[in-house]
């Protein structure tokens, strides 16, 4: 007997749409939950009312810069300048476009990335509705590339800052900034991994991944759910010509809230020392250690007599939970301690030998310097260091020594750079230093050598930042 096959009642491409236009509606549902109308005139589900709501609040960041000339010995005579009738200090500007995010009307704060505005001589915002207005930069903090510029000017629009720690993959956003400069754009996509790092050797990395277009200008716009929310500072693209492969990073929105309160507080992030080092959870150890999974932060080295240690914390303990939020990695680890102000206290929840308990200490200061008197650095102008002392504790740490940054000069080259009161350097171009005799010999020595053996010069300095190592670089 042959098998009857049932026709489908309508075409293929009847489901195709159905399917597609479903996907649509349960975009929206959120959206209209929040009381955001999502139907226009003409009866089609449209965005718009969103995009209309949150886009006033994204603006247009430009930057003039200063660039480099041509090295060329007799521009550095005076005597040839006069000859020429050249002026002083010839210099030429460059103009760049980025994005910021208006998240206080009545202050005029602007969150913004701080590569966008790193070494600007002078910043220009312009609003949607194409006002422009000078900026001040309240400060920066390289480690999370999030900066902060305030603006004088009325009828401003803020965006509310949403809880990016409840964001889920597969979750809706929106990406909005100022690609390649050509004027305020919006793309959508969703949320495709959290807590991604390692995409840079200085930061405090705990990006949000999405596929929303993000291109170049895009740096400093927001990435907002279908709330209106912002939950992201759109930061970094990962492609190989730079350009949008659906691959995109921002920093979530609990992260930059958390680094222009210690700005507008203090002028720049403060951030102190527990005296551990740490790692993911091997593997290897996970039966061992009795954990029930691989999250966590599994602590490598307590240092004597730091807060940690007197807090009662030891090697091989496991890291499950700061504060009662949950840790995955020790990389989210050591962004959120990089964003606990000195003198807080902090709950870790951890597991030892298979048994959950909880500790309590306080964030510490940087380590003092050593003896002497602080000099200044003629390469880096601005920056004054202390040479450790010979012997101490610190110095062993660093087997042999290193500098200690004493002071930074409000306003100078090596603010700008990153540089912080504190801050311990222990290597240029990985070669060790010392003395401060050494350290200035190798910058000497490293401009005029390739950076990574590229055609570009300049340096990679290595430091010490409370627990954590960074490396700026120079060029």
């Amino acid at each position: 007997m042959p098998t009857i096959v049932p026709k489908p009642l309508f075409p293929r491409f009847f489901y195709n749409h159905l399917r597609t236009l479903l996907v649509l509606l349960g975009a929206l549902l959120p959206a209209m939950a929040a009381g955001q109308p999502t139907t226009a005139a003409r009866g089609l589900p449209t965005l718009a009312p969103l995009v209309n709501q949150v886009t006033p609040a994204v603006v247009n960041v430009s930057v003039i810069t200063p660039a480099p000339m041509e090295d060329n010995p007799l521009f550095r005579d005076p005597f040839f300048r006069r000859f020429f009738n050249l002026p002083d200090r010839p210099q030429r500007k460059e103009q760049a476009a980025g994005s910021g995010v208006i998240v206080d009307a009545a202050r005029g704060l602007i969150l913004t990335n701080h590569h966008v505005i790193k070494d600007a001589e002078q910043v220009i915002i312009t609003l949607k509705d194409r006002r422009q207005f000078p900026a001040k930069l309240v400060g920066a903090d390289p480690g999370t590339d999030i900066a902060v510029l305030q603006i004088s000017a009325p009828g401003l629009t803020a965006l509310r800052i949403g809880d990016s720690d409840a964001l889920q993959v597969g979750d809706h956003v929106l990406a909005i900034g100022n690609p390649f400069g050509i004027g305020q754009t919006v793309t959508s996509g969703i949320v495709s991994a959290l807590g991604r790092s390692g995409l840079s050797v200085e930061g405090y990395e705990d990006f949000i991944q999405t596929d929303a277009s993000i291109n170049p200008g895009n740096s400093g716009g927001a990435l907002v759910n279908l709330r209106g929310e912002l939950i992201g500072i759109n930061t970094a693209i990962l492609g190989p010509t730079g350009g949008n492969v659906g691959i995109g990073f921002a920093v979530p929105a609990a992260m930059a809230g958390a680094v222009m309160a210690q700005i507008v507080r203090h002028g720049e992030v403060r951030r102190g020392r527990l005296g551990i080092e740490m790692a993911d959870v091997p593997q290897e150890l996970q039966g061992k250690l009795r954990l029930p999974s691989l999250d966590g932060a599994f602590v490598t080295n307590v240092e004597a007599g730091s807060p940690a240690a007197r807090a009662g914390l030891r090697q091989s303990d496991v890291i499950v939970a700061l504060n009662a939020r949950p840790i995955r990695t020790s990389g989210e680890l050591r962004a959120r301690l990089g964003l606990t102000p000195v003198g807080e206290e902090v709950e870790f929840s951890i597991i030892r030998d298979g048994s959950p308990q909880r500790i309590r200490t306080r964030i510490a200061p940087p380590q003092a310097s050593g003896d002497g008197d602080a000099r200044a650095v003629a390469q880096l102008p601005g920056l004054r260091v202390v040479e450790i002392e010979r012997g101490s504790p610190l110095a062993e740490k660093l087997r042999g020594g290193g500098l200690v940054v004493a002071a930074v000069e409000p306003g100078s080259p090596a603010l700008q750079a990153g540089f912080r009161p504190g801050d311990i350097i222990y290597a240029v171009n990985r070669r060790r230093v010392q003395t401060l005799a050494e350290f200035q010999g190798l910058l000497r020595a490293a401009q005029q050598a390739p950076l990574g053996g590229g055609s570009e010069r300049g340096y990679a300095i290595s430091l010490l930042r409370g627990d954590f190592n960074l490396t700026i670089i120079l060029r």
